[in-house]
C-alpha cells in the first residue's frame, strides 16, 4: 500500500452488497484494492470493519492503521490469485512444527515445553487426527504421511480470506497447529501466543529483554492477534 501516498478526498465511508459480497464504498463510489480490483469482502461485518478504517483517516492516508484493509487486499490481490500455493506454503509448516522441536536441557525448560505443548499435539491427533512426534533439537524428523496429508487437506478447504488470517497466525507462531487451534478457537489467541513464546520467554528471564526486542515482541502479538480478528470478521453471520 506504499502506493497510497494521497489525502483524504471522501466525506464518508460506507458499504452496500456486492455480487461477490460486500463492497466498501467512498461517498458512493467503490474501492479498489492496489491491484485495481473491487475491494469487495465476504461479510458486511469485515465490510464495516475496512470502511471505519476508511473513515478514521484524517488528511494523510495512514496504510499502517487499516489492518483490516490491508488484509482485505492481501487476500483479494495475492491469496485469491495463488490460492493453492498459498495453502502449501501454510501446510508446510506442519513438517517441521515449532511444538515438535524440543529442548533437550535445561530441566526447567523441558518441563515447560512439555507441559504447554503436549496437549496441543495430543488435539491435534485427536481432532485433527494429525498425530505429529516431538524431537529433541532443531533438526526435523519426518512426520506421519497421513498426518501431514490430513492437516494439508485441512488448510487447503478454507477460502482466500481465511488462509490470509491463517498464513499469519501460522508465520508469526512457527506453528501449524498454533496457527489452526487458533482458527478453531481451541484457546483465547491471548494464551496462544503466550504458548508460541516459551523459548522466547525462557530467555527473557534469564538475560532480560531490550527495549527494540520489546518493541518486536509487542509488535508480533499485536500482528496475531490481528490476524485472530481478521478471521473472525471472514466468519461473521452474513
Amino acid at each position: 500500500m506504499s502506493e497510497w501516498a494521497l489525502k483524504r478526498f471522501w466525506t464518508e465511508a460506507g458499504v452496500a452488497p456486492a455480487e461477490d459480497g460486500f463492497a466498501v464504498l467512498l461517498d458512493g463510489r467503490p474501492v479498489k484494492t492496489p491491484a485495481k480490483r473491487s475491494l469487495a469482502v465476504p461479510t458486511r461485518a469485515m465490510a464495516e470493519a475496512v470502511a471505519a478504517e476508511w473513515d478514521a483517516q484524517e488528511d494523510q492516508v495512514a496504510p499502517l492503521s487499516m489492518p483490516v484493509t490491508r488484509a482485505a487486499n492481501a487476500a483479494i490481490d495475492k491469496v485469491m490469485e495463488q490460492r493453492a500455493e498459498v495453502a502449501e506454503l501454510i501446510a508446510a509448516y506442519g513438517e517441521s512444527d515449532l511444538l515438535c522441536h524440543r529442548a533437550e536441557s535445561p530441566a526447567e525448560l523441558v518441563r515447560r515445553q512439555a507441559e504447554s505443548w503436549d496437549p496441543l499435539l495430543a488435539w491435534a491427533a485427536s481432532t485433527l487426527g494429525a498425530p505429529l512426534e516431538p524431537t529433541p533439537g532443531v533438526i526435523p524428523r519426518p512426520q506421519p504421511p497421513e498426518s501431514l496429508s490430513r492437516l494439508r487437506s485441512r488448510v487447503a478447504g478454507l477460502d482466500a480470506f481465511e488462509l490470509t488470517a491463517l498464513h499469519d497466525l501460522v508465520g508469526l507462531s512457527g506453528s501449524l497447529v498454533i496457527g489452526l487451534a487458533a482458527a478453531e478457537g481451541l484457546e483465547p489467541p491471548e494464551r496462544l501466543w503466550e504458548l508460541s513464546r516459551i523459548d522466547e520467554t525462557w530467555q527473557q528471564e534469564q538475560w532480560g529483554l531490550d527495549d527494540e526486542a520489546a518493541e518486536v515482541a509487542a509488535a508480533r502479538q499485536r500482528d496475531f492477534l490481528q490476524a485472530r480478528h481478521f478471521l473472525d470478521l471472514a466468519r461473521a453471520a452474513l
